[in-house]
């Protein structure tokens, strides 16, 4: 296991900057997910540091040792991609087990090898089977057992579980989290899904156009986005944005969105200025299912309903305004329908038009 240290690091393609002075420390043992929209730089970012890439400008340390020159196999670490690519006339225990027969290892290191990750991973069992004899997401395990047994400081995962449908995903996410909790090896791992990110995580990385926007815990992300981008890609169903002008009101301050439509907002939120335009960020899970007479109460007209069973994402319009409400209650509403929601205020986040960074609170 070791700390990954990467500093100024820069990647460029010809005229086109994929990385942009990328600062980052992976603390030794520490779980982190790259995330971002295609096109982030978040791939480009693990592949440099996996040294199948070469930095443009900057430096990557694994422990105390330079990677800028060393090629990715003396790297000490192992890489998990989204193709399994595995041998297919070669048994399980011989994919897992091939590195170390390249490396000329004795015949009984490699079989307890093999067989310790055979059994942190649930593939005993399956050992004697052929990739074809295999699930999806059991090839994806053994992808996994064959980095395990080479034993590396640094696991790197390139979107693993692309590949599965949501159960197997679901399944697979809370395997790999128990095997970091079993083995507390350094991980970086790669995805665009957000949820994976969330379950996963130490500390999630958020890229965009190749500049790291924030780092921190899943909570930290969700609670205290630094600005708009990173508040509406952490977050499923994503955060309602609208725009307005900031006015105060003898009731505290409010979001003027038209002539007759206006929100509530925070007190506590600092540097709130009279006239200001300012973009209103509120979770769908942040608003309720009210009645007319609830102080504050605004009127939602339905567009769309999606039930889930446990739950209903709702769609509709305030004014211009679109709005989405998760709702652990069943509305018995549909579309064409008038309802009454209200915000809880402190959950409120507001962003800066101009700059898009999130205005924070007092205390913060």
């Amino acid at each position: 296991m070791a700390q990954i240290t990467i500093s100024h690091l820069q990647k460029r393609y010809d005229n086109v900057e994929v990385l942009r002075h990328i600062n980052l420390t992976i603390a030794d043992g520490e779980f982190v997910v790259l995330v971002g929209p295609s096109g982030c730089g978040k791939s480009t970012l693990l592949r440099t540091i996996a040294g199948l890439e070469l930095a443009t400008a900057g430096d990557i340390h694994i422990g105390s040792r330079l990677m800028n020159q060393v090629a990715p196999k003396d790297r000490d670490i192992s890489m998990v991609f989204q193709s399994y690519a595995l041998y297919p006339h070669m048994t399980v225990a011989r994919n897992m087990g091939f590195s170390l027969e390249v490396q000329k290892r004795p015949k009984a290191e490699i079989e307890a090898a093999v067989n310790k990750a055979a059994e942190i991973l649930g593939l005993t069992a399956l050992l004697h089977r052929r990739p074809k004899e295999l699930s999806g997401g059991q090839r994806q395990r053994v992808a996994m057992g064959r980095a395990i047994v080479r034993e590396p400081q640094v696991f790197l995962f390139d979107e693993p579980l692309s590949n599965l449908d949501a159960q197997l995903r679901g399944q697979m996410r809370i395997e790999i989290k128990s095997l970091h909790q079993k083995m507390r090896n350094t991980i970086v791992y790669v995805t665009h899904d957000q949820v994976e990110a969330m379950t996963l995580a130490d500390r999630i990385v958020v890229l965009n156009h190749g500049v790291i926007q924030q780092v921190g815990t899943p909570l930290e992300l969700y609670d205290t986005p630094a600005n708009k981008f990173v508040a509406g890609f952490i977050g499923s169903p994503a955060m309602n944005f609208i725009s307005g002008t900031l006015e105060e009101s003898e009731h505290g301050p409010l979001l003027r969105i038209g002539a007759d439509l206006s929100l509530a907002i925070d007190p506590t939120i600092s540097g709130l200025q009279s006239g200001a335009q300012v973009i209103y960020g509120v979770r769908p899970e942040a608003i309720v299912l009210s009645t007319p007479d609830t102080p504050g109460a605004i009127p939602l007209d339905i567009t769309l309903i999606e039930p889930t069973g446990l739950s209903e994402l709702i769609h509709g319009t305030y004014g211009a305004e679109r709005l989405s409400v998760y709702s652990m209650v069943r509305s018995g509403a549909a579309p064409g329908d008038r309802i009454w929601i209200s915000i809880d205020t402190t959950r409120v986040q507001l962003f800066a038009a101009d700059s898009q960074q999130r205005l924070t609170k007092a205390g913060e």
